[in-house]
C-alpha cells in the first residue's frame, strides 16, 4: 500500500513538472515573440530578395514515339541457312536504334559532332539573363557581344557538362513514350535545342544505316561475282533487295528513329523558380530558428 501511494504521488509530481515545463516553454516563446517576429521578417525579406534575383528558367519538352526500323522480312528465316553456307551474316546489325539513341544523346561525341556545330555557344556558356524586351544578355567577362569574341577560352568538355545540366531524358516504361526536355533562360533557345536534338538523332542514325547498307551492298555484289552457285546467287539477290529497301526507307522517312507526338514549344510560363515557395520556406526557417534561439537563450540563463 505504501509503495502504491508513493508511486501515485511520484506520477502526479512528474505530470505537474511536465505541465510546468510546457507552460514555461510557451511563456519563454511569448516573452521572446518580438525577437521571433523580427527574425522571421528578416528571413522572409532575404528569401524574397533571393527569389527575385534568380532568373526565370523555361523548359521545352519534345514528346516522342519510337519509329520501328526493323526491315527484316519473314523470308530471312528461309534463306538464313544458305546464306550461312556462303559465309554471309544476314542478321540485323543495326540493333534497336531508339534504344541506342537514348544512350547516344548524352555522349560527348554526339555533343561535339552534332550539337556544338549547330548552336551559338555563348547561349550555353555565357548567358546572364533574358527578357522579352532586351532579349539575350551575355556576361561581358566571358563573351564580348559587339566583337563576338571570347575573353576566356571555352573547353568543349566543360561545354558538354553544362549542356547535360540543361538536358533531361525520360521514358515511360509502360508505353515506351520518350520525353526530351531542355531548360534555359530563353524559351526560344530551349525550344530550338529540344528540336535540334531530335533532328540530329534522326540524321545521325539515318546516315549511319545508309552507310552500312551501301557497304553491305558492295560486299554482296562482289560475292555474287565470285560464286557460280545458283542458290547462293539467289540468297545474295534477296539480301541486295533488302538492303535497297533499307536505303529507300532511309531516304523516304523524315523521322527515322523518333517521330513527334508533341513538338517542343516556346513556353510562356516559366518552369522555375517558385518564388512563393522560396518565400514561404524562408519565413518558416526564420520562425523556427527564432524559437530555437529564444529557448536556448533562456536555457543558458537558467
Amino acid at each position: 500500500m505504501y509503495n502504491h501511494i508513493m508511486n501515485t504521488t511520484s506520477n502526479k509530481i512528474n505530470s505537474e513538472r511536465d505541465e510546468l515545463d510546457i507552460k514555461q516553454i510557451f511563456q519563454t516563446i511569448w516573452q521572446g515573440r518580438f525577437f521571433i517576429i523580427s527574425l522571421t521578417s528578416l528571413f522572409s525579406i532575404v528569401a524574397v530578395l533571393y527569389s527575385l534575383y534568380l532568373p526565370n528558367i523555361y523548359q521545352s519538352n519534345a514528346i516522342l514515339n519510337s519509329v520501328d526500323q526493323q526491315n527484316n522480312g519473314s523470308s530471312m528465316g528461309n534463306i538464313g541457312a544458305l546464306a550461312g553456307l556462303a559465309g554471309i551474316n544476314v542478321s540485323s546489325g543495326s540493333g534497336n536504334n531508339s534504344t541506342l539513341a537514348l544512350e547516344k544523346i548524352v555522349t560527348f561525341s554526339f555533343f561535339k559532332n552534332n550539337i556544338l556545330p549547330n548552336i551559338f555557344l555563348p547561349d550555353l556558356m555565357a548567358m546572364k539573363s533574358w527578357d522579352a524586351d532586351n532579349g539575350l544578355v551575355y556576361d561581358d567577362t566571358l563573351f564580348n557581344k559587339s566583337t563576338k569574341t571570347w575573353n576566356k577560352t571555352q573547353s568543349v568538355q566543360e561545354s558538354h557538362k553544362d549542356f547535360l545540366e540543361l538536358l533531361s531524358v525520360s521514358q515511360n516504361q509502360m508505353t515506351g513514350i520518350i520525353k526530351i526536355s531542355i531548360k534555359h533562360q530563353s524559351p526560344y533557345v530551349a525550344q530550338s535545342w529540344a528540336k535540334l536534338i531530335v533532328d540530329q538523332l534522326n540524321d545521325y542514325f539515318r546516315i549511319k544505316d545508309k552507310r552500312e547498307a551501301l557497304l553491305a551492298m558492295d560486299y554482296l555484289t562482289s560475292q555474287m561475282e565470285q560464286t557460280s552457285f545458283t542458290e547462293i546467287k539467289q540468297v545474295i539477290a534477296e539480301l541486295l533487295k533488302q538492303k535497297m529497301q533499307r536505303i529507300a526507307l532511309v531516304e523516304a522517312n523524315e523521322f527515322y528513329v523518333f517521330s513527334f507526338l508533341d513538338m517542343p514549344m516556346v513556353m510562356e510560363e516559366k518552369q522555375s523558380p517558385s518564388r512563393a515557395s522560396i518565400s514561404i520556406l524562408g519565413s518558416v526557417f526564420g520562425f523556427l530558428l527564432g524559437v530555437l534561439l529564444v529557448i536556448l537563450r533562456q536555457y543558458f540563463k537558467d
